[in-house]
């Protein structure tokens, strides 16, 4: 069995994300990708998300139509900084030593990576592989899935906050649950 993570902040989702999810469960050959929206990201400390649960219910909303694909809150549940460390240990202790775990990370993480908390650690834990949304895609050390796309949580933040559309960047039902709360204003 091949199971794959996906964490972040995810805030919000959107395409692409849901675009470079669907390109590893194909190119790996998952059986499953849990998204793990995490509830303070130690790398973000600056800037405070939208509600975990607002943010989990937007990813709930995105994949309600993939088999593949699913939530996993354990993050959330944890409460306080999101390490991947003890999400890793916390699913190998839930999953047992068999299945063979992948962990998705943006390209922008690869730079810091090595300074994650038990860094050696994790690689013992599972394989990394880096989804890359650039319009050049450098050597890393590490599989590598790229997918030229354009798309930020950034953008669409600043988009909003800016009265402009975001229609197109996000699923609709994560459109309708950022309006329907008033998110990013």
């Amino acid at each position: 069995m091949k199971l794959g993570f996906y964490g972040g902040t995810f805030d919000p989702i959107h395409h692409g994300h849901l675009i470079l999810a669907r390109e590893a469960v194909e190119t790996l050959g998952l059986d499953r990708l849990y998204f793990i929206p995490n509830s303070l990201s130690p790398h973000k400390a600056a800037t405070i998300p939208a509600p975990a649960q607002l943010r989990a219910e937007m990813i709930r909303a995105a994949i309600a139509n993939e088999p593949r694909f699913d939530v996993d809150e354990l993050e959330m549940d944890r409460s306080g900084v999101s390490y991947t460390i003890d999400s890793l240990l916390a699913l190998r202790e839930r999953f047992g030593p068999k299945p063979k775990f992948y962990y998705l990370i943006g390209e922008d993480n690869v730079a810091t990576l090595s300074s994650w908390r038990r860094a050696d650690e994790l690689a013992r834990l599972a394989t990394f592989v880096v989804l890359c949304r650039s319009a050049h895609a450098t050597p890393l050390p590490y599989q590598t899935l790229h997918r030229r796309i354009d798309i930020s949580a950034t953008e669409i933040r600043k988009r909003i906050a800016n009265g402009q559309s975001i229609r197109y960047l996000v699923p609709d039902k994560v459109h309708d649950l950022i309006i329907q709360n008033s998110l990013y204003r």
